[in-house]
């Protein structure tokens, strides 16, 4: 979950007066935790009283992925102050923000994309700030919520990406264009001297940290500003000029560049919001796409794009077992920061301009819920008696686990999720077989696994220096394809087991097999397979009652060398689940 640190001066002057009057001394860190609960935030820890107030920091962690809106001190100030009674700022915003009714002024401010971008980082939007000069504790805060934001909710600054510039140096109006990274060169922030696009990948360590996100690519991104001073090569490093932001500066120019158009909106909103919140004037900048973004070629930004969502009065009281009125309704949606219409029994929810978590009705009643507080409802005793117990196959799992050591196995723990290329290409399976998913915030997760074995193999792979045998397992969840579910899927608890040693063969691996299912009370035949995983000729299934309950054999060759792995190795896999169903 996020973490975020604030300062407990600036934090505690966001609060507002209505806050003041509940938390009392500023040091009732007590009552401070308990009005976190408003935003499913906890105090993680307490400032360290002997340094200078200035110099305070609290850290607060944040349960909910879902309000990146919460990850900066005056978003979650923004929410507290609220929640607390004080007055929203939303109606403020509209001076700023542009929608599909109405389009802010943006002057001279504009942002042209390129054609070529649209397969390489096609989107962008912005604003600017204007007002008091940026002092050091809101230039620590804006560099967090950057981190935020791009990390957590841009993933890893792939999908969304922000960069701050003195705005005071641009030229107007702004390129956001694509050019060879070996013959264009700039100085990027923190050096000295100018490298090409290219050398800031392996030589600057912004560089190398997001290198995986442009190396790939023929041409690279690049802002630059009328006069062809670069502001930054996103999502990767700003130049050491026009992006070198210092306390003192007055103006900014705050972009955003990504691979979704609705996510770098909303960031675009969360920061604007923040910025209005502490006292500064945003200036909208319009964005010129030569390509469609989902809201028109050219936007204006901030835009707010997002759409009502509706519940019932009957919905609220059913799912919180209240009574609710209409009024009660909208009064704890206004404690959230959400303009209502009332219709009726129906409710019409405006989300805010910094929130776009509304996918679902019960998305409107938790925040009806979180507007009352959770201790405004009694908690209840159940009225029916239940008993609870282990599954079947949590116990016949732990049987297993208790029967594999006892024969000389060590119990791993992996991860379910793993890469393309240890599941499917170094397994030399079908990619088809294995569940892939759809936006996957890195590629080495990218693949859910249908088999435990690749993960004994890596573990395998960096143990070559460990003195031989080694007899490893792990019971753990695996999934696949399945058309007789409603989803299509279905997981199921396997074991899994490996020795890698000079003499393993396929007499090695039958014997382990044999004695486990005999300590298991199973009687089994075994069946021919043809499993691409393991030598022809020298693999086996295992059947009881008639169904196939699991593999063994010696792995092939081909899968050792493309694992690195210099030695014989059998292996096998059950399918416990399958045995209990076979059971009954």
């Amino acid at each position: 979950m996020p973490k975020i640190e604030v300062n407990e001066s600036l934090f505690f002057n966001m609060l507002g007066a209505e806050l003041e009057a509940k938390l009392g001394a500023k040091q009732n860190y007590d009552k401070l935790e308990e009005i976190l609960t408003s935003a499913k935030a906890e105090l993680d820890e307490k400032p360290d009283t002997s340094l200078p107030e200035k110099e305070r920091i609290i850290k607060i962690e944040l349960n909910d992925t879902n309000r990146p809106d919460l990850w900066s001190t005056a978003g979650l100030a923004r929410l507290l102050r609220i929640h607390a009674g004080g007055k929203s700022n939303t109606k403020s915003y509209q001076s700023f923000l542009s929608s599909k009714e109405k389009t802010q002024d943006s002057a001279e401010r504009m942002v042209k994309a390129s054609p070529e971008l649209k397969e390489i980082r096609p989107f962008a939007a912005g604003f600017v700030i204007s007002g008091k000069p940026i002092d050091e504790l809101m230039l620590a805060d804006i560099i967090q919520t950057q981190e935020k934001l791009c990390r957590n909710f841009g993933r890893k600054r792939k999908t969304v990406s922000m960069g701050v510039y003195r705005s005071k140096l641009i030229k107007w109006p702004i390129e956001y264009t694509a050019v060879d990274p070996d013959k264009t060169e700039f100085t990027p922030l923190d050096m000295e001297k100018p490298l090409s696009c290219r050398k800031i990948l392996k030589e600057h360590p912004k560089g190398i940290e997001y290198a995986s996100l442009l190396e790939d690519k023929k041409l690279f991104p690049l802002l630059k500003d009328a006069n062809g001073e670069v502001l930054s090569m996103p999502p990767v490093i700003n130049s050491a000029k026009i992006g070198a932001v210092q306390a003192g500066d007055t103006d900014l120019f705050v972009e955003f560049t990504g691979t979704d158009m609705t996510s770098i909106l909303l960031s675009a909103n969360i920061v604007a919001c923040d910025f209005a919140d502490c006292g500064y004037t945003i200036l909208p900048v319009k964005i010129e796409h030569p390509y469609e973004t989902g809201y028109g070629k050219t936007i204006t930004t901030p835009f707010y794009f997002q759409e009502n969502a509706e519940t019932s009065v009957e919905a609220v009281n059913k799912l919180l077992g209240s009574s609710f009125k209409a009024e009660e309704i909208a009064d704890a949606l206004k404690r959230m920061d959400s303009e209502t219409e009332i219709s009726g029994n129906k409710i019409r929810l405006k989300p805010s301009p910094y929130r776009n978590d509304f996918l679902h009705e019960v998305d409107i009643i938790e925040d009806v819920m979180m507007g009352k507080t959770v201790n405004f409802f009694t908690p209840e005793r159940p009225n029916e008696f239940t008993i609870g117990r282990l599954l079947p196959a949590t116990m016949l799992s732990r049987k297993i686990k208790g029967l594999m050591t006892g024969m000389g196995y060590q119990e791993m723990i992996f991860n379910y999720l793993g890469s393309k290329k240890d599941y499917i290409e170094r397994m030399c399976i079908d990619e088809a077989s294995v569940i892939e998913i759809s936006n996957p915030m890195s590629e080495n997760y990218q693949f859910v696994r249908n088999s435990i074995l690749p993960s004994l193999l890596n573990a395998e792979m960096g143990s070559a220096n460990a003195v031989y045998p080694h007899k490893i397992f792990e019971t753990g969840k695996i999934a696949f394809f399945d058309d007789s579910n409603s989803t299509g899927t279905s997981t199921s608890q396997s074991l899994g087991f490996l020795t890698a040693e000079q003499n393993a063969n396929f007499n090695t691996a039958a014997s382990e097999a044999a004695n486990l299912l005999y300590y298991l009370g199973i009687e089994y035949k075994v069946c021919e397979t043809d499993d691409p995983r393991f030598i022809p000729g020298r693999q086996a299934g295992l059947l009881y009652n008639g169904e196939q309950i699991g593999i063994f054999g010696e792995v092939h060759p081909q899968v050792l060398e493309n694992w690195d792995i210099n030695i014989p190795c059998f292996a096998g896999e059950l399918n416990i689940e399958k045995i209990l169903k076979s059971q009954n």
